[in-house]
């Protein structure tokens, strides 16, 4: 762990759920956002020593070792401490919007629903018609990633999903916030690595993406800027993928 830091068990008690940052010192850039209790927030660099190179490493453990490469110490900062559950989620979910370079592999809890949007994209989503799905549709959220890329590149790259359950999906379609801002005709399912998909910086075993093309116009009229139906929203769900079958 980072200079063998740890919390006593009196700051322990007296911080209670904290929310916590994973900055990079080279650059001063927040990579990870995180809440927990405890030494939780120390955990990361102990993993990142830890987990074997032939492992499925993250973004955030290759950013962790290449900082630890350098002879360098991420810098960890709390955020927020002293609160209970419930208000680590809110404000790790806040931050994680705040942050959209971070590692995070999932939104924080909430995001999915009550992220960061603008006046218009609150009034869309809360008088969108709510979709009625007549096929067998994967949902995709890509709330941090649409940020980076346009939405077929943000929905297509890589998921942690089973693949046999994929391929009986019918349309995937992308949602932002709960609106369906995207539907696609999935063609095949392939491993994310660099090899089927070119131009992605890394392999990343274990996952899975789609090559498509934009579904039929009667489909995008049918599911298009409609609001996912309140079933398939659990509160408190990070989990991207959703499906409307089993």
């Amino acid at each position: 762990m980072s200079n063998d830091i740890l919390f006593s068990q009196e700051v322990i008690d007296e911080i209670k759920y904290y929310v916590y940052r994973l900055i990079d010192p080279r650059n001063g850039e927040t990579f990870y956002v995180g809440k927990g209790k405890g030494n939780r927030l120390f955990y990361h660099i102990k993993g990142a020593k830890e987990i074997e190179e032939l492992d499925d490493v993250s973004d955030k453990i290759q950013v962790i070792r290449d900082i630890i490469s350098k002879g360098l110490e991420v810098i960890h900062v709390v955020h927020r401490h002293g609160m209970d559950e419930k208000e680590a989620f809110e404000v790790e979910a806040a931050l994680i919007d705040a942050y959209p370079g971070a590692t995070n592999i999932m939104n924080g809890a909430g995001s999915n629903d009550r992220g960061t949007m603008n006046v218009k994209e609150i009034i869309e989503k809360y008088s969108a018609e709510e979709a009625n799905f007549e096929h067998r549709v994967l949902m995709i959220t890509i709330n941090k990633s649409i940020t980076e890329r346009e939405i077929y590149e943000a929905s297509r790259y890589a998921w942690k999903l089973s693949k046999t359950k994929a391929k009986r999906a019918e349309y995937v379609v992308a949602v932002k916030q709960g609106l369906i801002v995207g539907v696609f005709k999935p063609i095949k399912w392939l491993e994310a690595n660099t090899e089927n998909f070119p131009g992605t910086a890394i392999d990343r075993p274990g996952r899975y993406g789609f090559v498509g093309e934009p579904a039929e116009e009667k489909i995008q009229l049918l599911y298009l800027r409609k609001r996912i139906p309140d079933k398939y929203r659990k509160k408190g769900s990070a989990n991207p993928i959703k499906y409307s079958f089993k």
